[in-house]
This record gives C-alpha cells, structure tokens and sequence, in this order.
C-alpha cells in the first residue's frame, strides 16, 4: 500500500515561483524514478519533468532552463522547483512514481494540486 503526498501548490503572479513538494509512504519498495506531470483544462496530462534512480533527469520543452525536479533519497521525495512562472504553466500537477516491488514495478499518484499562474 504506498500513497504520495503532495504539497505546494498555489496561486502566483506571473514570473514568480513555487516550489512542489512529493513524498512516497508505504511497504518496501525500491524507487525506479519519480516525476511530475500536469493536466491543464481541455489538454492531456503530460509529464513536466522525471527524475530517474540514477539522477537523469528529463524535461518537457516549454519547462527548460525554468523548472529543476530533484530529490531526497532519505525522504522519498521528490520537488520541483518552477521559476519565471507563465500562465500557461497553469494547470492541476500530479506527482508520479515507479516503484518496484520485489522487482514487480508499479506506477502511482498522487491526488494533484493546482497551480494557477494570473496576474
């Protein structure tokens, strides 16, 4: 049984920054990668940004150079750090991991959180 708890969503004026806040609970299990992904009203949920065991990261095209995801082993957490925030980045952002079980990898979610980015 493993949850993911979420925190640090918000609303901010355009060019600011927020910092999202993850970490996983439950039974054994090994961290394959966490990530983040974000679901704006009409569109998809797309993934924003992943970290993997290994500390490669990945980011989408339109967070480069603004957003950095990391991650506190010790905690199982995982953050991302959003500067120079747009209105586009508005959307519902959902925490995401694969865990591996006694080798057996699942994926989970966390409840989301919104970001609202207005002036």
């Amino acid at each position: 049984q493993v949850q993911l708890v979420e925190s640090g969503g918000g609303l901010v004026q355009p060019g600011g920054s927020l910092r999202l806040s993850c970490s996983a609970s439950g039974s054994n299990f090994v961290i394959v990668s966490m990530g983040w992904f974000r679901q704006a009203p009409g569109k998809q949920r797309d993934l924003v940004a992943r970290i993997t065991s290994g500390s490669i990261t990945h980011y989408t095209d339109s967070v480069k150079g603004r957003f950095t995801i990391s991650r506190d082993n010790a905690k199982n957490a995982v953050y991302l750090q959003m500067n120079s925030l747009k209105p586009e980045d508005t959307a519902v952002y959902y925490c995401s991991a694969e865990l591996s079980h006694d080798g057996v990898i699942r994926r989970y979610w966390g409840q989301g959180t919104q970001v609202t980015v207005s002036s």
